[in-house]
């Protein structure tokens, strides 16, 4: 009996159809020679198993199983989460698993939590050493000054949902006055909001997981350079980018770029594949600066997705990377 991959996407946040794509992508890479494979759409309590059949059929939360074709219950035996915000990227879903003793592809509930509190997260760092920006964290129901905003972090700076990915809620705001607009359009997204200031430089992505044999493997680097003023949504999804892979820089500074997110996943005990966005800028003395951006643990899978292409540079396959990533938490028979 082959084992039972769900894969699980949807979310209730802006980014449910972008998840649905990147469940797509994952779906056609998994061994289907060592699994059964269905994706699993999550909206609010509301779950539904798509079966091979193309028809759809309810999860029960209770004990997560479902009816299949032959109205024989499934219960899956590993769950690859592939939601980009909640519940998937914010520990609540690794939580459910852990209860229910369920492995899953991603980092632990903490992990997961720290990470998706972008503010959280660069605190954290900042006492291992890593370069962020200066940042301001707008709560719910706190005053807010825009000039106060400003005189910290400067400007150009950038409005943020808090917790959140995909470029949704995002502003540069270039005066005083774009500040408070933007802090309401972060809302949307997030009840707090960040604000960070720019760091200038080549925007560049790594990917990083963890191997069958527990070696952690970085991946090449992609340049991201958007056609938009920044990465924004449009950007990522809608091809307004460029990307190259591997990216322009110098053999020293890729080094130290992939030596510190080999670093920062050992740090946080992360699982599974995430992707380390940075900023390379360059110091007085015209040597690059690594700045860590954010952390993503539930990276993009669709096919304008880095890591896939970071993936076929490092000349390796998805499916083997997949693997990979299940065995490390659901091994295979014969290596038990």
């Amino acid at each position: 009996m082959k084992k039972v991959i769900a894969i699980i996407a949807g979310g209730d946040s802006s980014e449910h159809d972008v998840s649905m794509r990147s469940a797509a992508g994952i779906d056609s890479w998994i061994d289907k020679e060592k699994y059964d494979v269905y994706t699993i759409e999550v909206r609010g309590t509301e779950w539904q198993a798509h079966l091979h059949n193309g028809n759809l059929s309810p999860v029960a939360l209770h004990n997560f199983t479902f009816l299949g074709e032959w109205n024989k219950r499934v219960r899956p035996d590993y769950a690859y989460i592939t939601i980009h915000g909640t519940p998937g990227e914010n520990g609540i879903l690794q939580g459910y698993f852990d209860l229910l003793k369920i492995p899953y592809s991603t980092s632990s509930l903490l992990v997961e939590a720290m990470t998706f509190d972008k503010f959280t997260l660069n605190q954290y760092l900042k006492g291992f050493g890593v370069k962020v920006a200066e940042d301001v964290l707008v709560r719910k129901g706190m005053e807010v000054n825009a000039e106060d905003i400003v005189a910290k972090v400067g400007l150009p700076c950038f409005i943020k949902p808090n917790a959140g990915g995909s470029s949704f809620g995002v502003t540069k705001c270039k005066t005083v006055d774009d500040v408070l607009p933007a802090i309401e359009k972060a809302r949307n997204e997030s009840d707090e909001v960040l604000i960070e200031s720019e760091m200038k430089g080549t925007e560049i992505s790594n990917g990083v997981y963890k191997a069958k044999n527990g070696e952690v493997c970085v991946l090449p680097i992609t340049e991201v350079v958007p056609k938009t003023e920044f990465f924004d949504y449009d950007a990522k999804y809608n091809g307004q980018v460029e990307e190259i892979t591997p990216a322009r820089l110098s053999d020293d500074t890729t080094k130290r770029v992939q030596a510190l997110t080999k670093a920062i996943y050992n740090i946080l005990g992360a699982s599974g594949i995430i992707r380390i966005d940075y900023i390379i800028s360059k110091n007085e003395a015209g040597d690059d600066v690594i700045n860590m951006l954010e952390i993503n643990t539930t990276p993009g899978m669709t096919a304008t997705s880095f890591i896939p292409q970071q993936v076929r540079a490092a000349g390796l396959q998805m499916k083997d990377v997949l693997n990979d990533v299940i065995s490390e938490k659901m091994p295979d028979e014969e290596e038990l």
